[in-house]
């Protein structure tokens, strides 16, 4: 059954957790979608994880377009999400609208994401009011990386934890239909899921949020180097990817690669062949 932003909502009523994965592919996204996870966010880590960069700052619109639309074409069930990136939303509205407009028209996405509380109600509105859903994002968010001083723990003050749920309130009643909660406290996270009506989904927030996201490279253990507290890694594919690769590159070299099974064959007298061509 395809998910969407009425199936998400039934989930939060009902207590059935959400669950969500980042995607940036068309092969990763296939098979996501088989194993049944709800939805797929093509998150602006891609510039990370999949590009190289430092931070999302330098993802662009075609970034993002360029691959949703690859993992859209994947997704037959899960609920497609795609991150606005950074200035693609945050310095007019009617140019947020556009762009938002882009990844659902473009990139085949069910739904946008943009990061921000009270200051962004008025692109979510608007977006709103074209007919796109979109996701809001608190707490962490990366494409405030310079403001917060790095990626850091948001909302551990009483002032900045109360400033989360007024944003919490405040995009809800702009019409987000689900809201990211990023590294922030897990009791806030509670506070936050119990007040609104609709879904949140945690990434390094507790459980008590109502779904969960995670960045499959991490969950997977593609990544090296520092992991973050809030990453589980539910499989070591890196290693099993290293282990193939070498085994392809010692048995190319000791020409063990391609043996007779993976060879192909015909019934030629290659010396006539030989003959004819003057060979």
């Amino acid at each position: 059954m395809k998910n969407t932003v009425s199936t998400l909502l039934m989930q939060k009523q009902s207590g059935d957790k959400i669950t969500m994965l980042t995607a940036y592919d068309y092969t990763t996204a296939k098979i996501m979608d088989e194993c049944g996870v709800n939805a797929l966010l093509i998150g602006d880590s891609l510039g990370m994880v999949m590009l190289g960069y430092e931070n999302t700052l330098p993802v662009t619109m075609d970034d993002m377009i360029h691959h949703t639309a690859a993992v859209s074409r994947g997704a037959q069930n899960a609920f497609v999400v795609a991150d606005m990136p950074f200035m693609s939303y945050q310095t007019d509205v009617r140019e947020a609208v556009i762009n938002a407009g882009r990844l659902i028209k473009e990139g085949g996405a069910n739904a946008v994401k943009l990061e921000g509380g009270a200051e962004v109600c008025p692109q979510i509105r608007a977006i709103v009011n074209a007919s796109i859903p979109v996701v809001a994002h608190l707490g962490l968010t990366p494409q405030s990386v310079n403001v917060f001083g790095g990626f850091k723990v948001q909302g551990k003050t009483q002032d900045k934890a109360e400033k989360l749920i007024r944003d919490a309130l405040d995009i809800q009643d702009a019409g987000a239909c689900a809201v990211v909660l990023e590294g922030i406290p897990a009791k806030l996270a509670e506070v936050i899921t119990q007040k609104l009506t609709i879904p949140t989904i945690g990434i390094g927030a507790g459980n008590g949020c109502d779904g969960q996201v995670l960045v499959y490279q991490d969950m997977l253990g593609l990544t090296s180097g520092h992991t973050p507290k809030f990453v589980k890694r539910f499989a070591d594919v890196g290693a099993l990817m290293r282990h193939g690769i070498n085994e392809y590159i010692t048995e190319t070299k000791n020409g063990s690669f391609p043996s007779q099974e993976h060879t192909y064959s015909a019934d030629i007298d290659m010396t006539a062949v030989l003959a004819k061509e003057g060979c």
